[in-house]
């Protein structure tokens, strides 16, 4: 069965800067192509400058001319995150768009961060925590939308509280569920204490359903030295048409939660299709998982004590 693409208008972005995590492959690449095919600057901090360097490239040959550039992140090591947040403050080019969208994916054995985060808690959320505050005068005076790119993993499982990072019993796919889940409640607790304090800054979230992307594929890097059974099935079902998208199509509902007017800040995004797996981007409920705003606080909270950031009118303890 042919599959008939799915696609979504962008608005004009000229004027427009926006800073993609993981934007040098996969999903990431996808986003960014759009977004500077829609007129928007696009900053891509990325820890393989030849890869970036490469993303350009396939940028450029879908949006000629785009203003496109690399910096160096490092998403594990909290000295790369405040290095880039020091570099972009002294350019001093305000942020309009930044989507969270960098992730690694159940590594088979327990690896730590450059600061000895459990890999996944310490990429995917708390990275990205310190990015936003280090970012956070940028994104201020961009009155910043702010996008984090979640996963369907992030409705399963559970915050562990106990053991936050897996030292006792590691387990990699509940591992990747609290980092979704806990980046998930940071961007809602953005959002609120956005609106309280006038930062003027909007959050919300977005899924890419299931596609065939590359978080699943052999990462020797982390451990996994082949693609595994689950990534083979999702690419035969993705060629077929059958439930799932499309590398094209997972890009969508995180464009749409970052640039569409009519997208609600605090709102969660996602493919309509069955089962929320494929489809057009569309608003869906929140996950159970991040309906509590107890936990967000309490997310909010323990992430700035353990990435030593703070944020306006908050201390560490706020």
């Amino acid at each position: 069965m042919a599959r008939i693409p799915i696609d979504i208008t962008l608005p004009d972005l000229a004027g427009t800067r926006a800073v993609v995590t993981g934007g040098s492959d996969g999903i990431g690449l996808r986003i960014a192509v759009a977004l500077a095919a829609a007129g928007a600057e696009v900053v891509l901090p990325v820890r393989n400058p030849a890869k970036g360097e490469a993303a350009i490239g396939r940028i450029r040959e879908h949006a000629p001319g785009s203003a496109v550039s690399v910096r160096r992140l490092d998403l594990s090591s909290l000295e790369s995150v405040a290095a880039l947040g020091e570099t972009l403050r002294s350019e001093g080019a305000p942020i309009h768009l930044l989507v969270n969208n960098a992730g690694v994916m159940t590594p088979p054995e327990r690896q730590t961060t450059a600061d000895g985060f459990e890999l996944q808690f310490g990429t995917n959320h708390l990275g990205h925590v310190a990015l936003v505050a280090e970012l956070m005068p940028l994104l201020r005076a961009g009155r910043a939308r702010v996008t984090s790119q979640l996963s369907v993993s992030a409705n399963q499982g559970s915050i562990n509280w106990d053991d936050l990072g897996w030292e006792r019993s590691y387990n990699g796919g509940r591992a990747y569920s609290q980092s979704k889940i806990a980046l998930g409640l940071f961007g809602l607790e953005l959002d609120r204490r956005s609106a309280a304090g006038g930062w003027g800054i909007s959050s919300n979230l977005s899924h890419p359903g299931v596609a065939p992307t590359s978080l699943l594929a052999a990462r020797p890097e982390l451990g996994r030295a082949n693609d595994t059974s689950g990534v083979r099935l999702i690419r035969w079902l993705s060629a077929r048409g059958l439930l799932l998208g499309t590398p094209e199509s997972a890009a969508l509902p995180a464009l749409y939660a970052a640039t569409a007017p009519e997208a609600r800040s605090g709102a969660f995004y996602g493919p309509k299709g069955f089962g929320h797996l494929g489809g057009a981007p569309a608003e869906q409920p929140l996950y159970s998982r991040l309906r509590s705003e107890d936990e967000a606080r309490r997310v909010w909270q323990v992430s700035q004590e353990l990435t030593g950031s703070s944020f306006p009118g908050t201390s560490p303890e706020a």
